[in-house]
């Protein structure tokens, strides 16, 4: 089991008006289950950011995932932001073309302190 939670896992940070989902390691067929699972359970904001920052793999199955949770989020009026996309997952969000629909930032943590 260990090897399981060093390939993937996600930790959720609330604050007053974002809430930050951060993602760890692959997010492919056999962890875009967890990976839905930790969107649809953040708490309600006007925000959902996803941290990318350590995301080794975004398979298709993550980029459907990507796309229903904007979908879900801004059917309650919020808005999804990915922040901080290593070079591998950039190549991913271009290709194809989640860049021009979903709003890709700097870390979710400077943004929160900025008050974006």
């Amino acid at each position: 089991m260990p090897e399981r939670e060093e390939r993937f896992h996600t930790e959720t940070t609330v604050f007053d008006d974002a809430v930050c989902v951060r993602v760890v390691g692959a997010v492919d067929i056999a962890t875009v289950a967890a990976f839905r699972a930790a969107l649809w359970a953040a708490p309600a904001r006007p925000e959902l950011r996803v941290d990318l920052s350590e995301v080794r793999v975004l398979s298709a199955a993550g980029v459907r995932t990507l796309i229903a949770a904007r979908l879900w989020v801004r059917a309650q009026g919020g808005q999804l932001v990915l922040t901080d996309p290593p070079p591998v997952v950039e190549r991913v969000l271009r290709a194809t073309g989640l860049r021009r629909v979903i709003p890709v930032v700097g870390s979710c943590s400077e943004r929160v302190l900025a008050g974006v």
